[in-house]
């Protein structure tokens, strides 16, 4: 089985180097991407992990990143001596791995070819490897318990939807989890489940989600207002804020701003944050089809003119999620009208905001039901609902700052996952 998985990479690679040249060339990134996915590193890269001890995490992209930061400030107190090494996959997971100080440094995870993880981990040397959530590759794994090297799944979860695939190659599957020291998972039934696809029951523990960790964010009415002038929103509007839209989320949304915007009492601005920013154009085109005018976030300036109320603001920057957050009336997730899964709700809390989703939230059910039960958030099933919650809550601002508030309490009572992971990690690290 491992030479036909190895063999499939190989063909796969054959695609996916010329893909990621390209895409580098097509969206004005460097190389250095590619060269770190083949293991490449640069002379001073080499030479911090000849002196330095290192605990690596994985985390393939933005959601599994921000997820870690609490994980990430909580190992910089403990091992202060370490280098914390943090790898990803996406683009984006490493725009944001890199915006983070820290984090001492960020690279691209490598293709999981033997040859190349086994050079990877050979010069990296790590001391520990914490992979978050779900991303596990085979060679990788096999490579770092051949070094032994101890590796511990943080955050671990499994979906409704994932974990019958997963199932169904369990006998694949054992021999790898075998290679894992410890498995810190999000909840009850996530530990139950990776131990039905073979994990040893004496390393699983339901150690919480690390995502409810992070640290609450206070924003004064003065913050506000300078927010708003930053984005150039009307200090008067009430502000939309879709965050992590996909393709065939916006026009829905675009539509209901339109059917919602006459029943208010003031003026009401949408703000679309896509996943993926070079989807900006596309988004723009679908707006014009509408006949309403947008601008993009990266054309904003202090002296441009204020947006107009019938005007939709695109993001097509990264890291602005939770300052664009901070200043909506009402917060909306993406991935959720269609079939992706969601993205963190938990985001909206943070800053005390009230926050509504769709159908699709299977890759955050535990955390989308525990908002529900809170009053802290609103699931809807149809563009038909969309319009009467949307018109219902920021018709109210009482009961927005209501559900804000159970939001900011529910991260309160359920935070404590961190340190956990982290006792269970100088458990391996000094077995």
């Amino acid at each position: 089985m491992r030479l036909l998985y190895n063999l499939t990479l190989l063909i796969s690679g054959l695609f996916l180097v010329p893909y990621y040249l390209l895409r580098g060339v097509r969206y004005g990134k460097s190389r250095r991407g590619i060269r770190e996915r083949l293991a490449y590193y640069t002379p001073e890269q080499l030479s911090r992990w000849r002196e330095e001890q290192v605990i690596w995490i994985h985390a393939v992209s933005v959601g599994e990143t921000r997820a870690a930061i609490p994980l990430i400030t909580a190992l910089r107190q403990a091992y202060p001596q370490h280098l914390i090494l943090v790898t990803n996959v996406t683009e984006t997971g490493h725009v944001m791995a890199m915006s983070n100080r820290q984090i001492d440094m960020c690279l691209f995870f490598p293709f999981d070819f033997s040859w190349t993880v086994r050079k990877a981990l050979a010069l990296i040397k790590p001391q520990a490897i914490l992979i978050v959530e779900t991303e596990i590759w085979p060679n990788f794994v096999a490579q770092a318990r051949a070094c032994n090297i101890p590796l511990m799944l943080v955050n671990g979860r499994l979906s409704d939807r994932s974990f019958p695939r997963y199932r169904k190659g369990r006998f694949l599957l054992r021999p790898i989890l075998e290679s894992f020291s410890f498995f810190c998972m999000q909840s009850q039934v996530d530990a139950e489940r990776i131990q039905a696809l073979g994990a040893c029951s004496n390393r699983i523990e339901n150690t919480g989600n690390l995502k409810f960790d992070q640290q609450l964010l206070h924003f004064t009415e003065q913050d506000i207002i300078d927010r708003k002038a930053l984005y150039r929103i009307p200090e008067n509007a009430l502000v939309l804020v879709a965050g992590s839209t996909h393709e065939g989320e916006e026009g829905p949304l675009i539509e209901t701003r339109n059917l919602i915007a006459d029943k208010l009492s003031k003026p009401l601005v949408l703000i679309l944050i896509p996943r993926h920013p070079e989807r900006r154009r596309d988004i723009q085109s679908l707006l014009k089809e509408r006949s309403v005018p947008s601008r993009l976030r990266s054309e904003l300036t202090l002296e441009t003119d204020v947006l107009s109320s019938d005007e939709v603001l695109v993001v097509d920057t990264l890291g602005e999620v939770i300052p664009l957050y901070s200043i909506a009336d009402l917060v909306f997730v993406g991935g959720s009208l269609v079939p992706i899964g969601g993205h963190n709700p938990l985001e909206a809390a943070l800053v005390s905001k009230p926050v509504v989703y769709g159908p699709y939230m299977h890759n955050f059910k535990e955390i989308s039901d525990k908002l529900i039960r809170a009053g802290a958030g609103r699931q809807i099933e149809d563009i038909e609902e969309m319009v009467q919650v949307f018109t219902t809550m920021l018709s109210d601002p009482g009961r927005c700052r209501a559900m804000g508030e159970a939001g900011r309490t529910l991260i309160s009572e359920n935070a404590g996952a961190t340190q956990r992971t982290v006792n269970h990690l100088k458990r391996i690290m000094t077995s």
